[in-house]
């Protein structure tokens, strides 16, 4: 069980930043200070501990039945795991606030996250930043729908070449 929470924290973490901050995988250049500055106030705007929080509780609302499957002394730990697991994540969200801001602050220049941060300030962005985490759920909810679509698809031509 604890690989599991391991790996749905790991899973978390992405789900809190972002999606722009994610999109570049090539080696991260040294941010300038300016830009660092700029990419912590674009966090206070962001407040990706927020997301997080949201989508943690989510996760491990949808991944119980399956660490539990029905045994109930598992789920008995699970239930108590799961306040410790969420003091200790809420301990330690500044720590990701301090990544994201780290990981923006490479990739925008200075100018770039106040352009963001502008945007934020916007209704539009305003309205996008309120909206993120609904936008998460359905963008998983989208997604586990796909993987057991090419599961599917991947079965029947299974069964279609053994026949």
């Amino acid at each position: 069980m604890r690989n599991v929470i391991v790996a749905v924290v790991a899973a978390l973490a992405l789900l809190a930043a972002n999606p722009a901050a994610r999109a570049q995988t090539a080696p991260q250049a040294t941010a300038s200070p300016e830009a660092l500055a700029a990419a912590h106030e674009l966090m206070t705007v962001m407040k990706p501990e927020d997301r997080f929080k949201a989508v943690v509780l989510s996760v491990m609302q949808n991944l119980k039945p399956a660490v539990v499957q029905g045994r109930p002394e598992v789920e008995k730990r699970y239930d108590a795991m799961m306040p410790v697991f969420l003091e200790s994540a809420q301990k330690r969200f500044n720590e990701l606030s301090d990544a994201i801001a780290s990981i923006y602050a490479s990739n925008f220049t200075a100018e770039e996250l106040r352009e963001i941060i502008a945007f934020y300030h916007t209704p539009t962005g305003q309205k996008l930043l309120a909206r993120q985490a609904v936008i998460a759920q359905q963008s998983m909810t989208a997604g586990q729908e796909l993987g057991r679509a090419v599961m599917k698809d991947v079965l029947q031509q299974m069964n279609d070449h053994a026949n």
